[in-house]
């Protein structure tokens, strides 16, 4: 259950990492350790951060944590509220970290900051945690939900931080029935690269460098783990997959009239020449150029922003997809979605939302709770309502047919939010499950 080791060259990657835990497990702290320890601020943030009136620190040593809890609301009651993303780089790699709120109530936040990560680090405050006379550990419910989060969002590799180890004394023992604890949840989720590791975010113990207090912890520090983690982007060799997000036309009056796709690869490669359908319609069409800043390219791939030309003219309009013939999306006017509820108001069956979806927003309604995820026990039940943070699968019906894919082979087309049709509010975030 060990996280890839990718021995190639990272110098140009890019992990994107977000942090998940329970309330003061010490995410800011590690951040800020990574940031203070890999050099990764500037003297004039160290020097902010020293003066700082709310700092929960004695004397001169700096509360690492004000690195990113950067709201004044965060620094007064000594919690994360909002995600806050930074960015740093070591001679190997660049990083761009997502530090996301522990307290159930911002458990929304947690999913927005791991909508896009490539890893996550669940850190566990091994003084929370209950250790039990018959050798088994009682896990936090956080530590459960974020770990559940995750496996639904797919991200690939989970590192698993036993902090605070300094509190219990550096024990091995008890690092290890934790680590064995959170295997078998792990387990029963269906979570399978996990790398574990003990470490201290306030002394820097395992962070950037080994320390001295942990000789029975053989394996890499976290920022050693992090340069070496391999991140495949599957978007590359998915079919292809373009949402339109605009038409752009000159001026009616030229002679040489231009009308041109704008929009972001959002999976697979394109070259001039290829054959493609346009979904939801069905219309064929043929790549006649592939236009960027930088002028006309013979192809181009997941992640670039282009203008596509065609050989046709077709009636395509923003929301539509441009997908590869040979292998199309599968178009959708029922489907079947995990969703975390984000709404504080809990779900009406009869309310009416909008679901976007892509570039593309139409009307839909959730027809039925399928079943309500038990975060403790990974058991599902029947459900009559959801409530704010609930996971559960549910069948909708849209009034516009959706190109769609199973999330599991593609984020981008498998993924949606719901819209309050009245208050225009986030209320879910879902994907879509087509098995």
């Amino acid at each position: 259950m060990n996280a890839r080791i990718d021995n190639t060259d990272n110098q140009a990657s890019l992990l994107r990492f977000i942090t998940a835990g329970s309330v003061d497990d010490g995410k800011s702290t590690l951040i800020g350790r990574l940031l203070f320890d890999s050099k990764g601020i500037f003297a004039d943030q160290l020097a902010a951060v020293s003066r700082a009136k709310n700092k929960r620190t004695v004397g001169d040593t700096i509360d690492l944590s004000l690195l990113t809890d950067g709201l004044e609301a965060e620094r007064e009651q000594g919690i994360t509220i909002d995600v806050a993303y930074r960015y740093f780089a070591t001679p190997k790699r660049k990083f761009i970290i997502a530090d996301t709120p522990g307290h159930e109530q911002y458990t929304r936040n947690m999913v927005t900051g791991a909508s896009t990560a490539d890893a996550v680090i669940i850190l566990i405050d091994v003084s929370k945690v209950k250790l039990r006379e018959d050798g088994g550990v009682d896990l936090l419910i956080q530590t459960k939900r974020h770990s559940t989060i995750a496996h639904l969002l797919q991200i690939e590799h989970v590192v698993v931080a036993v902090n605070k180890m300094d509190l219990v004394n550096y024990d091995q023992a008890i690092y290890d029935r934790i680590i064995k604890a959170y295997q078998e949840f792990a387990q029963s989720l269906g979570l399978k690269d996990i790398t574990p590791i003990p470490l201290s975010a306030l002394s820097g113990d395992n962070v950037v460098d080994a320390g001295e207090n942990m000789p029975w912890y053989k394996g890499p520090t976290l920022i050693e783990l992090l340069e070496s983690l391999s991140v495949y982007d599957e978007a590359h060799h998915a079919p292809f997959r373009f949402p339109v997000q605009l038409v752009a036309r000159h001026n009616g009056h030229e002679a040489n009239d231009f009308r041109g796709y704008m929009g972001r690869i959002e999976a697979g490669n394109v070259k001039v020449g290829d054959k493609l359908v346009v979904q939801p319609s069905g219309q064929a069409a043929t790549v006649k150029d592939i236009l960027t800043l930088e002028g006309s390219h013979q192809s181009a791939s997941a992640g670039q922003s282009v203008t596509l030309l065609l050989n046709e003219y077709l009636d395509i309009s923003r929301g539509d997809l441009l997908a590869s013939s040979e292998q199309p999306a599968t178009l959708l006017k029922t489907l079947s979605a995990d969703v975390c509820w984000l709404s504080e108001d809990a779900l009406d069956l009869r309310r009416k939302y909008w679901i976007k979806h892509g570039t593309k927003q139409t009307a839909a309604k959730i027809t039925k709770i399928e079943s309500l995820l038990d975060i403790n026990t990974q058991e599902r039940s029947s459900a009559e309502v959801l409530k704010l943070n609930d996971v559960a699968r549910i069948a909708l019906t849209v009034q516009q047919p959706l190109a769609a894919d199973d999330y599991t082979d593609s984020r981008a087309t498998g993924a949606f939010i719901l819209i309050d049709e009245v208050t225009h509010q986030t209320v879910a975030a879902g994907m879509i499950r087509l098995a």
